[in-house]
C-alpha cells in the first residue's frame, strides 16, 4: 500500500536534493536517541506525579514514598530515570536523599507541551 501519489523515482532531482538539504539539518541519531530517552522518562504517571510534587520545593525521599503511596525500590527506580535524563537534582543529608527539580519551568514546559493536543 502507497501512500505517496509519486515513487520516489518520480522525484525531480531538485527535489531530492531539497530533502537531502533537509536531511543534513536534522539533529544526529545520537542526539535524536537522547531526546527520546529524556521525553520518555516524563511518559509515566508515577514520575509525572514526581515532577508535580517537587514544583512545591524539595522533598526528602521518605517524603516522595509516602506521598506517592509505593515501595521505597519503586520510587527510588522512578527518581533514578527522572535524575538520569536531567530533570532532577539531589543532595544527601545524613542517611536522606532530598530532590529538587533541576529546571523551575519544567512543569510549564510539560504543560505547554500538552497544550499542544487542544
Amino acid at each position: 500500500m502507497s501512500y505517496c501519489k509519486i515513487d520516489s523515482d518520480q522525484l525531480s532531482e531538485e527535489q531530492i536534493e531539497n530533502l537531502k538539504n533537509l536531511i543534513s539539518k536534522l539533529p544526529s541519531d545520537n542526539d535524536l536517541n537522547h531526546d527520546a530517552d529524556v521525553l520518555k522518562a516524563l511518559a509515566d504517571p508515577t514520575r509525572l506525579k514526581i515532577v508535580n510534587l517537587l514544583t512545591n520545593g524539595e522533598l526528602c525521599v521518605c517524603e516522595i514514598i509516602t506521598a506517592l503511596d509505593k515501595p521505597q525500590p519503586t520510587v527510588s527506580h522512578h527518581l533514578n530515570i527522572l535524575k538520569k535524563a536531567g530533570f532532577l537534582n539531589w543532595r544527601k543529608e545524613g542517611v536522606w536523599i532530598h530532590y529538587s527539580l533541576s529546571n523551575l519551568k519544567i512543569t510549564d514546559n510539560i504543560n505547554e507541551l500538552l497544550e499542544i493536543r487542544n
